[in-house]
C-alpha cells in the first residue's frame, strides 16, 4: 500500500524581479519524513519553505496540503494540516518575555485560561532542554538558546483545538551562526523531537552546514538554478557522481556551482 505524501508542490516557479528562483518544481513531502533541502546560497531554498508555510505565493503551478487544493495564503485559508515554522534568525519579540514568546499563538488564538498557556509553555520549553526560563527575554539568552525557544514555540499545539496543531515543521537554517557544540544540541533537538510524543514526526530543513545535513536528513533534495538537480539518501551522497552534489560538499571552487564573489 503507498503512502500518500502530506505535502505535494506541482509545477512551482516563482521569480522577483528579472531573477528566476524556482522553475517548475515538483517535490512530495511523505508522513514521518526528515527532508532536508540543500544548495549554494541564493538557490531557492528558503523560498520554497516560505511556499509550503503559505506565507508566499508561487507565480505559477500547485500546492496540496493533504490532497486538497491550497489557493492563496495560509491567511486567506486554514490548511488541513498544521504547518510550524522556525526562522533563520528565531523571531522572536523582543519586548515579550520567552513565557509570551511561546505561548503568543494561544494567547492571540485560543480562549485557554493564563494558568493553562502558562502550562503548556513550561512543557515544551522542558521539551526544548530550557526550564526555568520563562521569565527572561530574548537579549537575556544566547543565540542557541533562542534557537531553542523558537523550537518551544513551533510546536506549540492547543488541547482545545486539534486543527492548529502542528504536523509538519518547516527549520530555515536552524544551526546557522551557532559553534559546533551549540550547532549539535540543535541538531540533536531536531531528531528528539521528531520521535516525541504529541509532536509533529515530519519535518522539512533548509541547510548548508554539512554536520546538520548528514544528522538531520533522511532525504536530501538538491537545489540549484531553479530546479531539483539531485536527491537521495544522506549515504548516496558520498556515492552519488552528481558534479553539483560532490562540487558542495568538496566546497571546490571548481565545476558547475557558479561562484558568486
Amino acid at each position: 500500500m503507498s503512502v500518500e505524501p502530506l505535502i505535494e508542490l506541482k509545477g512551482i516557479c516563482k521569480t522577483f524581479g528579472d531573477k528566476v528562483i524556482l522553475d517548475n518544481v515538483d517535490l512530495d513531502i511523505y508522513p514521518g519524513e526528515a527532508l532536508v533541502i540543500i544548495g549554494p546560497s541564493g538557490a531557492g531554498k528558503s523560498t520554497i519553505l516560505r511556499i509550503i508555510a503559505g506565507l508566499l505565493a508561487p507565480d505559477a503551478g500547485e500546492i496540496y496540503i493533504r490532497g486538497q487544493q491550497r489557493k492563496g495564503l495560509i491567511e486567506d485559508k486554514q490548511d488541513p494540516l498544521g504547518i510550524s515554522m522556525v526562522f533563520q534568525q528565531s523571531a522572536l519579540f523582543d519586548s515579550l518575555s520567552v513565557a509570551e514568546n511561546v505561548g503568543f499563538f494561544l494567547y492571540q488564538h485560543s480562549r485557554l485560561p493564563e494558568r493553562k498557556i502558562r502550562q503548556l509553555v513550561e512543557e515544551k520549553l522542558e521539551m526544548v532542554g530550557l526550564p526555568g526560563i520563562s521569565h527572561q527575554y530574548p537579549a537575556q539568552l544566547s543565540g542557541g538558546m533562542r534557537k531553542r525557544v523558537s523550537f518551544a514555540r513551533a510546536i506549540m499545539s492547543n488541547p482545545e483545538d486539534s486543527r492548529y496543531n502542528p504536523e509538519v515543521i518547516l527549520y530555515d537554517e536552524p544551526t546557522a551562526g551557532l559553534d559546533p557544540i551549540a550547532s549539535t544540541v540543535i541538531e540533536d533537538l531536531v531528531r528528539r523531537l521528531q520521535h516525541a510524543a504529541e509532536v509533529c514526526g515530519t519535518y522539512v530543513m533548509v541547510s548548508h552546514q554539512e554536520s546538520t545535513i548528514r544528522r538531520t536528513a533522511d532525504r536530501v533534495v538538491f537545489l540549484y538554478d531553479g530546479q531539483i538537480q539531485w536527491q537521495g539518501s544522506v549515504k548516496e551522497i558520498d556515492l552519488t557522481d552528481n558534479p553539483l552534489v560532490r562540487q558542495f560538499f568538496s566546497a571546490s571552487v571548481d565545476g558547475p556551482i557558479r561562484v558568486i564573489n
